[in-house]
């Protein structure tokens, strides 16, 4: 099967096979979030990015393997319903954003700063330190060596533009400064895009209308 990275509230995960990490996306609510289960080929060890809601159904999708670690990728409420169940049931490590850390109710095992690396057993990403959407919001890039580079972006960059502001300048101008600099700029068009809602897209699909969201403003 072809991943598409299209999935629904209720439905089955969506797969998406690597040479050395298997992705599985599923949405669960409050807002039709989307939770990533990461898998290393070579040693299985497993991380989760986002622990949004429906722990039940992320404890399934996890299985008897259990987590190393789960990502929350910033402070919104919609991204960590979940994460006190499954810290409590897999014991796993907790990370964040340093700066959003202290919005996230349960604690923070690792505070995460721009340029950081995380594994996943031999599987290593970088986090990127992104201000606007929240103060401490983080992605993670995958540069996948047999490939293109892969980027979970939270809720700072989506299919048509980047994450919500709320009208704020200083704040949008901030989010849009980063995204450019730390995606657009030092990432090539093939990029996969794995965003905290919806559908995926790539840098390419996106690059041609930063223009058109800086002159819009959201």
């Amino acid at each position: 099967m072809t991943y598409s990275g299209a999935v629904e509230v209720g439905g089955p995960a969506d797969v998406h096979e690597l040479s050395d990490l298997v992705i599985s996306k599923i949405a669960v609510g409050p807002m039709n979030n989307n939770a990533y289960l990461l898998r290393c080929r070579a040693t299985d060890e497993q991380l989760l990015i986002d622990a949004a809601n429906d722990s039940a159904r992320l404890l399934s999708l996890i299985g008897d393997d259990s987590i190393a670690s789960v990502v929350t990728t910033h402070q919104h409420g919609d991204h960590w319903q979940a994460l006190d169940e499954v810290v409590r049931v897999t014991g796993a490590r907790t990370y964040a954003g340093r700066h959003d850390a202290e919005g996230i109710p349960v604690p923070t095992d690792v505070l995460v700063d721009d340029g950081d690396t995380i594994r996943v057993g031999r599987v290593e990403m970088t986090a990127r330190h992104l201000v606007g959407h929240t103060p401490g919001s983080i992605a993670l890039i995958y540069d996948d060596p047999h490939g293109h580079p892969h980027v979970f972006t939270g809720d700072c960059l989506f299919p048509g533009g980047v994450g919500n502001t709320w009208g704020e300048e200083r704040s949008f101008a901030s989010l849009i400064n980063d995204v450019e600099t730390k995606f657009f700029h030092a990432l090539p068009d093939e990029t996969w895009v794995y965003p905290g809602h919806g559908t995926d897209t790539t840098l390419g699909a996106e690059r041609p209308h930063l223009a058109e969201w800086r002159e819009r403003g959201w």
